[in-house]
């Protein structure tokens, strides 16, 4: 993620970016389990990654998307992102991680989600701070909260 623009200092950003990076550790602790054999733990850890993802992307995309995709500048590129989201969770409880074909289909999966979130992380946060205006952000931040109730 680019360091430059200031978006990370906003707190929603931070609330994803947090959430990315949760998200990004589960993987990589799912595909270091694999590597040692231990299938269950990896399973656990992608049903950690499918739980976050869930309220990540519905504060996503009740917030920030659903205000951005107003402007058609941005509405193509959020349709994008939202079919990248159904394709994850349409995948991750499907995976059986005991067979090596659906241990490839995480990895790459994994991979993917790594361009996913460059995309939002270098592309659209960066955007949303000179696209919103206040009323915007906070019916952002709204939509947030209500994914993370606790």
């Amino acid at each position: 993620m680019c360091h430059y623009c200031g978006c990370r200092e906003i707190p929603l950003i931070k609330e994803f970016i947090a959430e990315h990076e949760r998200v990004t550790d589960a993987a990589g602790d799912a595909l270091r389990a694999l590597r040692q054999g231990e299938t269950a733990r990896a399973q656990a850890l992608v049903e950690v990654m499918a739980g976050e993802l869930r309220s990540h992307w519905r504060g996503e995309e009740n917030g920030l998307f659903a205000v951005m995709r107003t402007d058609p500048e941005y509405a193509h590129y959020i349709q994008a992102l939202e079919r990248e989201h159904r394709e994850l969770e349409a995948l991750l409880p499907a995976l059986d991680l005991s067979d090596p074909a659906d241990v490839a289909t995480l990895t790459e999966a994994v991979g993917e989600l790594h361009r996913h979130i460059a995309k939002e992380e270098d592309g659209l946060f960066p955007a949303s701070l000179t696209a919103l205006d206040g009323e915007q952000w906070n019916r952002s931040m709204a939509a947030w909260r209500e994914a993370h109730p606790a």
